[in-house]
């Protein structure tokens, strides 16, 4: 058990939790990204120039912040 955490919650309940937290939080950026891409299809040949591009990023932006949630960091955000 650590000192560092009273009530006798261990570095293994810790990390842990810390695990299913981020795991939680990358399932919910990929399901808003599918949602975001849902919406977005058919919509490219009637939108202003720069909206798909954005839209790419966005999804891409979204994708990598969610694989880096379970890359192995152990340090909370």
């Amino acid at each position: 058990m650590s000192d560092k955490y009273p009530g006798g919650i261990t570095d293994e309940t810790r990390q842990a939790m810390d695990a299913a937290m981020r795991q939680g939080l990358q399932d919910d950026l990929r399901t808003l990204a599918a949602i975001i891409r849902a919406d977005a299809e058919g919509r490219y040949d009637r939108a202003e120039p720069g909206w798909r591009s954005g839209v790419e990023w966005t999804l891409l932006w979204i994708e990598n912040t969610a694989s880096q949630l379970t890359g192995g960091r152990s340090q909370p955000w």
